[in-house]
């Protein structure tokens, strides 16, 4: 039996849209008047030292875990998993948010001499795109997490795409010493007021900062802040590479919600599509 993982198959990408189009139609109004609840309201729970309690699992906007609909075979029997369109991380992460990020005007502004590498990488984003071949995704594409464990010391940020975990050290360490470049840096975070501030650094360079081409070098740095009211978090994230970038990005913020579900065990990325790809369809 074929086993067809990748999580940006163009057959996956089409069911994907569709649940996307159904979930936005679903969301406005349907015989009457939907109503929102105002999350946000609830009071904010804070830990023993003072802190808002981030832990928990937030859903919607960006990188919150995908609702897994589970394996789908179809008449070639090929396994596709999709994820419902919730806003998330995982394949839904990418198709439901880069409709919306590639439109956002906010972009960041690379050097004259790197605009034309950046067109050309995004115009072969199907061949080059490292994510699109089930490497890591990387810091900050990932996005916020999709479940954090807060405890006295450290932070742990769960995320559903491929299973990833990263552990945020906030007993006031510096950055490890001699660090070997990762997909996710090395990460020391501390409070400002009533906001997690996390530092990154240590990064290789083959992973992008998001879709179109964004590349950057092993001089990156990103700082991520994260900040809750009652049961509403907000991720935004600062991208710096003086080798490459004119100045700072600083990405739109990116706001989630609370919720009851379990973070699902991520299915296998397993590659096969590219040796077959015959246009350059963005995934």
């Amino acid at each position: 039996m074929k086993h067809s993982l990748r999580r940006y198959g163009i057959a996956t990408v089409a069911a994907m849209a569709v649940g996307w189009l159904i979930s936005v139609n679903a969301s406005g109004q349907a015989g009457g008047t939907a109503k929102k609840t105002d999350t946000s309201a609830a009071t904010t729970p804070r830990t023993a030292d003072g802190h808002p309690d981030l832990t928990g699992i937030w859903r919607g906007g960006n990188g919150g875990g995908g609702s897994q609909n589970g394996p789908k075979k179809d008449a070639n029997g090929n396994i596709n998993v999709v994820l419902a369109a919730r806003g998330g991380s995982g394949a839904n992460f990418e198709i439901d948010n880069a409709i919306k990020r590639r439109s956002d005007p906010n972009k960041p502004a690379y050097k004259t001499e790197y605009i034309q590498k950046v067109k050309d990488l995004d115009d072969n984003e199907a061949t080059e795109d490292p994510a699109f071949f089930c490497k890591n995704p990387g810091v900050p594409r990932l996005g916020a997490p999709s479940q954090i464990v807060q405890s006295p010391g450290q932070i742990v940020f769960l995320y559903a795409n491929g299973n990833t975990f990263r552990v945020v050290p906030t007993d006031g360490r510096p950055h490890r010493k001699n660090l070997d470049e990762t997909y996710l840096g090395d990460s020391i975070g501390h409070w400002e007021g009533d906001t997690l501030v996390v530092d990154v650094i240590g990064f290789t360079d083959d992973t992008w900062l998001d879709i179109a081409g964004y590349f950057h070098t092993t001089a990156l740095h990103v700082t991520e802040r994260l900040s809750r009211q009652g049961d509403t978090l907000t991720y935004q994230s600062t991208v710096e590479d003086p080798n490459v970038l004119v100045k700072p990005w600083v990405e739109t913020p990116r706001t989630m919600h609370l919720s009851k579900d379990l973070l699902w065990e991520d299915p296998p990325c397993i590659e096969q599509d590219g040796a077959h790809l015959v246009t350059k369809e963005h995934h």
